[in-house]
């Protein structure tokens, strides 16, 4: 079983010491059913598809969000979903977003920093969000106004000012120079103590657990954002765009609210 509130995570055993509501109770479960069965083609070789945007997909991806699709059609009958994989079915104000696998490259090549994502949104403002790292066993979530955790502890963003002391973190060269943004990458690496490209859901995570003051995502979908927006604002974090509007885009930073302000101006004309 996964983890259901503030306490004591490791391996599947849990203590749960606080409530938190039957929704959140089932993300966190289906995210980590959904999730656990991608280890089944996890360092395998798994065959690789192309969709249409050129963006690689296996059949992990798939089953993954069948699993999801499935459990929230049985506990909350005619609510829509957004699933990278599947499309939008349903309709309304709420919905739940779907991120079989956030790092399907990650997956493919054997790296154990690849997440499955799960959110729901009411009036596209998510509500809770769960991010579990199957290959790693690691369990982030939040709910809105309570907190974010990490395999059942509460976690914060980072509290360092200097960004000389500071880790960023960046996804790939190739997007970041395509879309504008490698210029203040460099900048930002020249101050920072290091800059890696721990990207995708992994980046933000670093960045709600403390461990590296921001993300720097330069193309993303809704998918890949609406859980990890949440759990690092609730972890006290800034989610915004490069032009420091808070909320989800087509492009993020996600950062302590110590240097957001610091990691925009990098970005500047």
């Amino acid at each position: 079983m996964p983890p259901t509130g503030e306490g004591v995570y490791q391996g599947g055993t849990f203590s749960q010491t606080k409530e938190m509501s039957p929704r959140m109770e089932f993300a966190l479960d289906a995210a980590f059913q959904a999730g656990r069965s991608t280890l089944a083609l996890f360092q395998t070789g798994p065959k690789v598809d192309t969709k249409v945007d050129r963006s690689p997909v296996t059949q992990a991806d798939l089953d993954a969000e069948t699993i999801l699709r499935t459990a929230i059609e049985a506990a909350f009958p005619g609510e829509a979903i957004l699933g990278e994989e599947q499309g939008l079915s349903g309709e309304g104000s709420s919905r739940w977003i779907i991120d079989p696998i956030d790092g399907t490259k990650s997956f493919i090549a054997g790296v154990p920093l690849y997440a499955t994502l799960l959110s729901f949104e009411i009036d596209e403002i998510p509500q809770l969000g769960v991010c579990y790292f199957p290959a790693l066993d690691e369990m982030l979530y939040a709910e809105r106004g309570t907190g974010a955790f990490f395999n059942g502890r509460p976690c914060f963003v980072s509290a360092e000012q200097s960004l000389s002391h500071s880790v960023i973190c960046i996804g790939s060269l190739c997007s970041l120079d395509r879309h504008g943004k490698l210029a203040g990458a460099l900048r930002l690496s020249g101050q920072a103590l290091a800059t890696r490209s721990w990207s995708d859901a992994y980046g933000h995570a670093l960045v709600a657990t403390g461990r590296a003051a921001a993300m720097i995502d330069p193309v993303v979908s809704r998918w890949d954002l609406s859980a990890m927006s949440i759990i690092v604002e609730e972890a006290g974090g800034v989610f915004s765009d490069f032009s420091g509007r808070k909320g989800i885009f087509e492009e993020a930073v996600s950062a302590s609210a110590a240097l957001h302000a610091t990691i925009l101006e990098a970005f500047r004309p």
